[in-house]
């Protein structure tokens, strides 16, 4: 049971990654840093903190992993919750926890739990393939100063030009030059008259067409104009916090076919939107209470799918 990779990829996907009975890891943005004195880019990244305060159980680890080792829900909650008390006990005989990829954990003195995240990782997608690097500095100063001592060391020697005798070549050019520009012009004359006359005629065509169009258009109809049916989607308003997810769809149709399909078998079925990924997410009930949600979602597991789990929002 690797649950250190699977925690490691749901920190790409997900904000929070709770470990029953021990802790949630969490992530917050965090944006891109430069750093003028060392001359270093950081690109913006996700930084990994500990809260041992959230650890009851969301189903989202478990689920995960219970899919991914092909194994129950229930089975999978087990190893987990064992695997959490040898972390614990770890801890408090002093032994240093470290997490590939995530981080460190250990106790103070004071028996609080203590975490040094891991750098080696940005889980941030949107910042894939971006990393940190350093800059070199421009030395402008440095060779504006060598520049300036060898114009000291070079000598400048002045050398006086021969002044030449006129000779009777510049105005044969000029004269060619002449020519050249009078044979252009009177060539353009004769292409613009050419041109003004077909634009006339253009002109004379265009306008006996479009007189011909009007006299020949309908202005009335005695059968009436139908217009296209239009179809509104109306998402309902979901009231509850903790929100039952049965499936994420990439098609709108696969989604609306999935409400109808559960409606039929007696959930309380709803199609919520699209969330980030651009799936059309599709719940089967939502609950204020965490309680109510996560027995539902218990039942929901051993009835219908083991791949469901639960979405709180605030």
């Amino acid at each position: 049971m690797d649950i250190q990779n699977s925690i490691e990829e749901l920190l790409y996907r997900y904000n929070c990654v709770v470990l029953p009975n021990f802790g949630a890891f969490l992530t917050q943005v965090k944006s891109a840093v430069i750093n003028g004195p060392a001359h270093a880019f950081y690109p913006p990244s996700k930084i990994i903190s500990f809260n041992e305060q959230l650890s009851s159980n969301d189903g989202l680890l478990v689920s995960y992993m219970a899919e991914k080792e092909k194994t129950s829900y229930d089975e999978m909650l087990k190893q987990v919750v064992a695997l959490g008390e040898i972390w614990k006990k770890q801890l408090k005989n002093g032994d240093r926890l470290p997490l590939k990829n995530i981080g460190e954990l250990w106790l103070n003195k004071e028996g609080k739990v203590q975490f040094q995240p891991s750098y080696k990782v940005n889980y941030l997608t949107s910042s894939f393939g971006l990393s940190s690097f350093t800059a070199l500095p421009v030395q402008r100063e440095v060779l504006k100063e060598e520049v300036a001592a060898l114009e000291e060391k070079i000598p400048f020697i002045f050398t006086p030009e021969k002044r030449k005798e006129p000779s009777l070549r510049p105005y044969f050019k000029y004269a060619a030059v002449i020519l050249l520009a009078a044979s252009l012009g009177f060539g353009g004359y004769r292409l613009y008259n050419e041109n003004a006359k077909n634009i006339a005629f253009a002109r004379e065509q265009a306008q006996e067409q479009v007189s011909k169009n009007i006299q020949q258009a309908t202005f009335f109809n005695k059968i009436p104009l139908e217009l296209p049916s239009l179809t509104i989607d109306v998402v309902k308003k979901i009231t509850g916090m903790h929100q039952i997810i049965a499936g994420a769809f990439r098609v709108k149709e696969n989604a609306d076919k999935k409400v109808q399909e559960l409606r039929q078998k007696g959930y309380n079925a709803s199609y919520i939107g699209i969330n980030k990924y651009g799936l059309h997410m599709v719940i089967y009930d939502s609950f204020d209470k965490v309680d109510e949600a996560l027995t539902f979602l218990k039942d929901v597991k051993q009835a219908e799918s083991p791949e469901a789990w639960m979405l709180s929002v605030k």
